[in-house]
């Protein structure tokens, strides 16, 4: 089984990581599509939806651009996935396909939703401050994967500048 996000969820952390690693600077959605490899005409609509949401702030003009709606630190993982997937909730049977005999639950509805409960307290947990923080560590060399997050399995193929670029404060952290 896949734990990933979706298309929009992945691109709205992705495109929150990037004004998140240049704080206090307004993003223009070229930069951010160029950065982060994310399509730009897509990028408007993600943009939007975070900004319709209070992640971001959308200023108009020349000059303008997006930054964050609040401070990194106030910004979760899972507000920013919960904007773009919906509600990370169980609305139905993770049995499907066959009968089901039971009204409310099966077997494997607590389980399954202690298991969700738990990814739910881990991303409301996580910031876009410590995101940004451990992009700079990336980037420096600094970084160390914890035992329990092992690595990926599969690389991961990157087409943009990536997440190491990160805003000359963010790099003495």
């Amino acid at each position: 089984m896949q734990a990933t996000l979706g298309r929009k969820g992945d691109y709205s952390v992705r495109a929150v990581l990037d004004i998140a690693n240049h704080s206090g600077e307004r993003r223009k959605s070229r930069e951010i599509a160029e950065e982060m490899d994310i399509p730009v005409h897509y990028l408007h609509q993600i943009l939007a939806n975070l900004v319709e949401h209070g992640i971001l702030t959308a200023v108009a003009g020349p000059s303008g651009g997006y930054v964050l709606a609040k401070p990194a630190r106030e910004i979760t993982l899972l507000a920013v996935v919960e904007a773009a997937e919906g509600p990370i909730r169980l609305d139905q049977c993770v049995l499907r396909g066959g009968p089901c005999d039971w009204d409310q639950s099966c077997p494997i509805h607590v389980p399954w939703s202690r298991a969700l409960a738990a990814l739910k307290k881990e991303l409301e947990g996580t910031t876009f401050d410590e995101l940004s923080l451990q992009c700079a560590q990336i980037a420096a060399g600094t970084f160390v994967l914890p035992p329990d997050a092992p690595a990926h399995l599969l690389p991961t193929p990157r087409r943009g500048q990536g997440m190491p670029q990160v805003a000359e404060s963010r790099r003495d952290a």
